[in-house]
């Protein structure tokens, strides 16, 4: 009887499913395509496999803030949904957009001015591995390339966002299956030098992620735009770019928070492979190279991660109060069991793709150990992450900093600042350590879902858009 709490029906997982594969798909596959990118720049050697992962990891921190900047938005376009409030879901993509580009220009302004200084804080002697110099020569010359493909990013992000929260996940996936056909192209002949086309290296590798990020932007700005009957947002979503400031004040404060998490979230993920890097060039390169074979792993995690925020928030904004408690509990559950089946395979598989890399055997070695030490982390990321999106779907954005960003900055940062610096513990019982210490995290998220402090409709009482009374009046 308790099972069944825990257990949806036929229709839910079909409902869910049809969420979580489009999501899967695209996130997969571009994770696969960063994944042989990362292979083929660490083909040319360890010093450029090392710059392209200092870099990717500044450029990640960027990822998040975007992230930050929409989803917080994004809580009240599901909700929205929920409601059918077209206008309200225009008003939120409006302040996605100008939020999008406010964080665009801060980050290309520190890139730009603080660039050398941020790659540097990330190499440091310490292994028998690597040239500091050729690794700082390789990431300067990457991140200037990677410069154009913010803003396609943000765009992207943007419309992507909107769409998800809509139910339409259809179209970012199309978009991001043709843009990794471009990328995996281009990075084959501007890495390599293959059928008469400069030999470029990391540089190419840069190219090839600009130019995908392009053609994955314009394909899902013109479809949205083109299929208006079934994106009927995106009808005069130009006709003013500016918000009223009746609804900025309501949903920036709870925006905002989760901005700002985001970005302190991204920024201690950061310092954590900066603390990995206080033990040389080889811990930098293992690193990346198990955060590579991660992130492949993860896209189902954070494709539950959304699947919560749209059916949940979408229950809320619609007032189906219980229907939003049973449904989250239901995910959380699947997202929790397929974690530990996708563990089981990382931990047995954890040997296997170090060998692919052109490096040595200490990098190798470091690799697959930290991928072990993950494979065992991965049922209790799936739990953080669905209580993350829980929380955040009834805009308790206050409680999901401190639980997110906060715990992040104050206790495994700090902690594992102190191993790497202050001790001789050998750098896998430091990477174990780190991820360890986020049980208590685990523990706290379980109770605050629990005690149900995130259920809270933000848009008030649901009603027919004005779309949708006209056509029951005809």
């Amino acid at each position: 009887m308790i099972l069944k709490k825990f257990i949806g029906d036929k229709t839910f997982y079909k409902k869910v499913l049809m969420l979580v594969v489009p999501i899967m798909v695209q996130n997969g596959i571009t994770n696969f395509v960063n994944m042989l990118d990362n292979i083929m720049v660490g083909r040319i050697g360890t010093e450029q496999m090392s710059g392209v992962a200092i870099v990717n990891q500044l450029i990640f921190v960027f990822n998040l803030c975007i992230f930050g900047a929409t989803a917080g938005i994004g809580i009240f376009t599901a909700q929205y949904y929920g409601k059918q409030d077209h206008e309200g879901i225009r008003e939120t993509m409006r302040l996605k957009l100008l939020s999008g580009t406010a964080v665009t220009a801060i980050a290309i302004i520190v890139f730009i001015f603080f660039g050398d200084g941020l790659i540097q804080a990330y190499l440091h002697e310490g292994s028998t591995t690597g040239d500091l110099q050729l690794a700082f020569d390789q990431a300067k010359g990457y991140l200037k390339v990677m410069l154009f493909g913010l803003i396609p990013f943000m765009i992207s992000q943007v419309y992507a966002g909107t769409l998800r929260e809509t139910e339409k996940p259809m179209l970012p996936m199309a978009a991001g299956i043709s843009a990794v056909f471009v990328n995996i192209t281009l990075n084959y002949l501007l890495i390599f030098g293959k059928f008469g086309c400069p030999k470029l290296g990391v540089q190419g590798a840069a190219i090839a992620t600009v130019a995908s990020r392009v053609v994955e932007c314009l394909i899902v700005v013109v479809f949205t735009h083109a299929q208006t009957s079934k994106n009927p947002f995106a009808k005069g979503l130009y006709r003013r770019i500016f918000v009223p400031v009746s609804v900025a004040k309501n949903i920036l404060p709870k925006a905002l928070p989760l901005l700002v998490n985001e970005t302190l979230w991204a920024t201690g993920m950061a310092l954590l492979t900066r603390c990995y890097s206080m033990r040389g060039l080889a811990v930098v390169a293992a690193s990346n190279i198990c955060s590579t074979i991660i992130n492949l792993f993860l896209v189902a995690i954070m494709a539950f991660g959304d699947s919560i925020a749209i059916i949940v928030g979408g229950h809320l904004g619609a007032g189906r109060i219980e229907e939003a408690r049973d449904s989250d509990r239901k995910l959380i559950a699947f997202s929790f069991a397929v974690s530990c089946v996708l563990g089981l395979i990382m931990g047995l598989t954890s040997s296997l793709f170090p060998k692919i890399y052109n490096t040595t055997d200490e990098v190798r070695s470091f690799a697959a150990a930290f991928i072990i030490c993950y494979a065992f982390y991965l049922p209790m990321n799936s739990l953080i992450s669905s209580c993350y999106f829980t929380l955040r779907s009834g805009g308790k954005t206050i409680i999901t900093f401190l639980f997110d960003s906060v715990y992040m900055l104050c206790v495994c940062v700090s902690f594992t600042y102190i191993l790497a610096k202050y001790t001789n513990v050998p750098i896998v019982a430091v990477y174990a350590g780190s991820l360890a210490i986020e049980v208590f995290k685990a523990i706290l998220g379980v109770i605050l879902v629990h005690k149900g402090t995130w259920i809270n409709n933000l848009v008030g009482t649901p009603k027919l858009s004005a779309e949708k009374k006209s056509c029951d009046n005809n």
